[in-house]
């Protein structure tokens, strides 16, 4: 039996070895498993910062068109009113001289004549169209345009004497400048 219980020892110290030995190697694999998915975690974070730059700059890009095109339609917009005014501003012209010229103020024509009239002013105002003041205000060649120009004491210097054509304008835009006469 000594040598049955060498043999049981040897293999108990063997199979302890062997037991440290796995011990070492799983605790080896393990610092392996645990560092690969540091790598692992490492990549992904890198590729979902990209994705999320990625998304931040087509945001950005899609903000940026849409108020682009938002400021483009409301210049087209206005660029198209402007001309389609600019286009209409002789019928006013010509109907606020009919109404002018009209010596009997109860005639049924004149009075529909200056209700039209009338009623272009009140579209033209609801659209911020807007007419220029010139008569007696100081001459401004962002607003005007002199015509002619005469020396008088009675008037200050620059000052708008007679409006020969109303001036017009859209907001901050001048449709049709003011054709004006100006003193000193």
């Amino acid at each position: 039996m000594d040598e049955n219980e060498k043999e049981v020892n040897e293999m108990e110290v063997n199979h302890e070895e062997n037991e440290s030995d796995l011990e070492i190697h799983s605790e080896e694999a393990e610092g392996e498993i645990i560092d690969e998915a540091a790598e692992k975690l490492m990549e992904a974070e890198k590729k979902l910062n990209e994705c999320v730059d990625k998304y931040q700059r087509v945001l950005a890009e899609y903000y940026n068109y849409r108020e682009r095109t938002s400021k483009e339609k409301a210049a087209m917009y206005n660029d198209g009113l402007r001309d389609t005014v600019e286009k209409i501003l002789p019928v006013i012209d010509n109907l606020e001289r009919a109404v002018s010229a009209q010596p009997d103020k109860e005639n049924a024509l004149y009075k529909g004549v200056e209700m039209t009239l009338k009623q272009f002013k009140e579209i033209l105002s609801g659209m911020g169209v807007e007419e220029i003041p010139a008569k007696g205000e100081k001459f401004d060649p962002n607003l005007h345009s002199a015509v002619s120009h005469i020396e008088d004491e009675n008037f200050g210097e620059n000052e708008i004497t007679v409006e020969m054509m109303k001036g017009y304008k859209l907001k901050d835009k001048v449709i049709r400048y003011s054709m004006v006469q100006v003193a000193n």
